[in-house]
This record gives C-alpha cells, structure tokens and sequence, in this order.
C-alpha cells in the first residue's frame, strides 16, 4: 500500500537530518526538511516516521462524524439548523479542526523548518479551540439548569465565568504551548500536557457538579435514565486521558527499545489514539445528556408552562452565543500564531533557505 518510487526523497536517520526536526528516542524514518507540498502529501503513503501520527488522526475524523450523525436523526430532536444544535456543531467544529490540523501538521512539517513551526502553532490553537468546543457543549447539555432552568448550578458567578474562563485558559494554553517551541524544550512534553490538564478541569466544571449533585431528572424516568449513562463515558474519558499524558510523557514504547518503534507503534501514535478515543467517549457522553434533554416531557415539570418556555428562552443557545464565541476567540488565537510565525521566521529562516538549497547526499551530512 505504500509508494516506493524512484523520484522519492530518501527517508533519513537522526544524524542525517536537523537536530530540530528529530524526535527522542526515534532514529530514523526522517523526511529532510526541504520536500514540495506534493512530495509531503505523497509521503502519507510511505513508511515515515510521521506515517502513523498521519492516519492516527485523520481516519478517525470520519468515525467521529459517523456518531456525531446519529443525533440528527433521534426522534423528537429539531432539525440540524435549530438554535438547540448551535453547541453541538460547534463542538464538531473543534474536534473536526483539531484532528484535521493535527493530521495535516504531521504531514506537511517537512516543507521547512519554518513551516513546522507553523504547523505545529495551529495545530496547538485548534486544541485549544476544541476545549472551548467541549465547554459551550457541556454549559448547553450538561450543565444542570440545561435540564431544568431555574435549577441550582453551582451559582451565578460560576455561570458567568465559566464561557469567558474556559476561553482565557484556552489562550494561556496556546501562548505556553508555543513557546515551548522557542523555550523550555528540555521538558516541552511535559509542559504541554500539565497546560493542557487546565482546560480540562475547568471546561469539566458542569460535570464535576453533576456527578456530585442530585440528578434534575426524575427518578425512573427515561431521562434519568439516559443522563445516568454519561457518567461511565466520563469516566472512560479521563482514562484515555491519563493514558494519552502517560505515552506521550514518558514516550513508551520507543524509550524501552530505541529504533525499534520508528514507524510503527512510537508513543505519538498511541497517543493520537487514546486522545481519539478520549473525545469519542465525551462525544458520547455529550450525546447521552443532549438525548435526556429530548425525552423530557416538559424541561421544568414544576414550574408553569410559561415560565418553563421563558426560562428556556432566556437559557437557550444563540448564534452569538455559540458561533460568535468560537469565531472571537479563533481570531485571537490567529493573531497569537501569527505572532510566534513571525519569531519563528526570524529564528529559522536564513537555515531554512540554506537548506532548500541543498540536497541529502549519500555521504551523510549533518546539520545540526
């Protein structure tokens, strides 16, 4: 399944290639960082060091839109384009991002060194925009009062923070990531995976609660039931979670037996997977309370009819809201990428161009 033309670059060893582009523990499988966009997407089809960390992420965009399709066609839920959706396609749209720019990063960083840089600034960004995906999803559907308005929730100010804080710590978690890049490489995975631990706990904000609180269903009815469900996907999801911190901190396999893991079944690869699996498992957990919500015969059965729409109303989603949300704080991660870009080409530019000029030859060359 893999091409072995002639007119393909050869694939390198550590020595051969720039010490920035080499990876601990990973000692061959390297593309020289000078391919054309084509021979860069050609190289999905080759056996590269970057293969796996390719496909590991960009099939699993369409299983996920595969059980993100089921929710459009549950009995009683609006149409696709209703106000009650804005949260879930946003949160589509994070995840969607994430695993494209991540798949697309891994495949196109061999351009130059400056374009690895880039492509590994948006593909921090879109993870950072996937985690405010996940907290408008759990603020809309998890969040008690989404089940009954006028219910408890952890309190005003929880509420009015919790949007705008789950987008502040999404740009700390680019601007730390990013540098990275620039500074503190000695322990960069480190760093990247304890900054990542922040969103998580405060986009799980309404989860926490939930699992601590009285449930605002009705024992025995079907929504409880259903609701009931997310806590074991919630559950499952920390633990991908923790196993993808675990493989790419400690970098198990490769560690054990360097070498022997360059292509296939590195730690980047498992990590890809567990963190797949991890957004699967929130999926259908988001999936379990958006289905409790539709099998409520009325969203606050003690309260008037009335009330209840009016609360509904006030509570509710908006393109503002959802979209406005996501749109406002991409533009701001734009503008902090462009930002390190242009670090990045004053660092690496002149090495750069003195490398597109050259050529891997047999004799070995470094350049570190």
């Amino acid at each position: 399944m893999f091409l072995s033309g002639a007119d393909a670059p050869p694939l390198l060893s550590h020595t051969q290639v720039p010490a920035r582009v080499t990876e601990t523990y990973i000692l061959s499988g390297y593309r020289f960082p000078n391919y054309s966009a084509r021979q860069c997407l050609l190289s999905a089809l080759r056996p590269t060091n970057e293969t796996g960390n390719f496909w590991t992420h960009f099939l699993p965009v369409f299983v996920f839109a595969y059980h993100f399709a089921e929710v459009l066609g549950w009995e009683a839920a609006p149409p696709g384009h209703a106000p009650f959706f804005y949260p879930l396609w946003t949160y589509f749209l994070g995840v969607v991002g994430l695993l494209a720019a991540s798949s697309l990063a891994h495949l196109l960083n061999s351009m130059s060194l400056v374009v690895r840089e880039v492509c590994f600034f948006l593909d921090y960004g879109t993870i950072s925009a996937y985690t405010v995906g996940s907290s408008l999803a759990y603020y809309y559907y998890i969040h008690p009062r989404a089940a009954a308005p006028g219910a408890p929730g952890g309190g005003a100010l929880l509420e009015a923070l919790y949007v705008p804080g789950s987008c502040g710590v999404a740009l700390v978690c680019v601007l730390c990531c990013c540098n990275t890049r620039q500074r503190w490489r000695r322990h960069r995975y480190l760093i990247r995976t304890l900054v990542f631990l922040l969103p998580f706990l405060v986009a799980s904000a309404p989860v926490f609660y939930r699992l601590l609180a009285p449930s605002p269903y009705r024992p025995a009815s079907p929504s409880f039931a259903s609701s009931a469900a997310a806590a074991g996907y919630f559950y499952r999801h920390c633990a991908w979670l923790a196993a993808s911190a675990v493989f790419n901190i400690g970098k198990i396999p490769e560690r054990l037996a360097p070498g022997r893991f360059d292509v296939w079944g590195h730690s980047h690869q498992w990590f890809h997977c567990c963190t797949f699996l991890s957004i699967l498992d929130e999926l259908h957990m988001i999936k379990a309370e958006v289905r409790a919500i539709l099998l409520q015969p009325a969203l606050a059965p003690s309260a008037g009819a009335a009330a209840a729409a009016a609360a509904a109303a006030s509570a509710g989603p908006t393109a503002l809201s959802t979209y406005g949300v996501m749109l406002a704080l991409q533009a701001t991660i734009a503008s902090v990428i462009g930002w390190f870009s242009w670090r990045a080409e004053r660092i690496y530019g002149a090495e750069r161009d003195r490398l597109a000029q050259r050529r891997w030859r047999p004799e070995g060359h470094k350049c570190h």
